[in-house]
């Protein structure tokens, strides 16, 4: 059966999700974590996502987790290696067959956290850009219902776009 994209309006309580689950993954991963955040589409409110949670972690060192696999398989999550972005650490989530997780972990410092919090930040801030990535996520999703690669190529152009945008956006803020 093929993975089909599902795209529902934005639900409240993906940010208790989250929270649940940081504590979860604490208690299997809290001597390397330094930070937990919640991004990708679950963590901006009011746009459309597909109902998964991503997780970025930010560890002491990422050359350590590989020994965290069994144990992080314990709580259903399947590791994933690198999975096209060189230096993270990839895994992925279910119950009952349903994809409910994303974690992404990182070496502290890695380019890949600022640009993902920067892109969530950005978001958050430009409701007339995030409305716009939401209207084209609910629109790939009708067009490419059973067809993941062509719905995640459809957002491609976008979000090189907005993470430019969100990249410059965020070095212009003066603190």
């Amino acid at each position: 059966m093929a993975k089909q994209v599902e795209v529902v309006p934005h639900n409240p309580q993906w940010s208790e999700m989250y929270h649940s689950e940081v504590k979860i993954l604490r208690t299997i991963l809290d001597y390397e974590i330094l930070a937990l955040y919640h991004i990708g589409s679950t963590s901006i409110p009011f746009i459309n996502s597909k109902p998964i949670i991503d997780i970025l972690a930010e560890v002491r060192d990422i050359e350590r987790i590989e020994s965290y696999n069994d144990q992080l398989q314990t709580l259903g999550y399947q590791a994933r290696g690198e999975m096209g972005i060189a230096g993270r650490r990839y895994f992925v989530k279910y119950s009952k067959d349903v994809r409910t997780h994303h974690l992404h972990i990182f070496q502290v410092d890695d380019p890949h956290v600022k640009q993902h919090i920067d892109f969530r930040d950005y978001m958050m801030t430009h409701p007339q850009d995030a409305d716009e990535y939401s209207q084209l996520k609910k629109r790939l999703a009708k067009e490419f219902h059973d067809d993941v690669p062509s719905y995640v190529e459809g957002k491609d152009a976008f979000l090189k776009e907005m993470t430019q945008n969100a990249t410059k956006w965020k070095d212009s803020i003066v603190w």
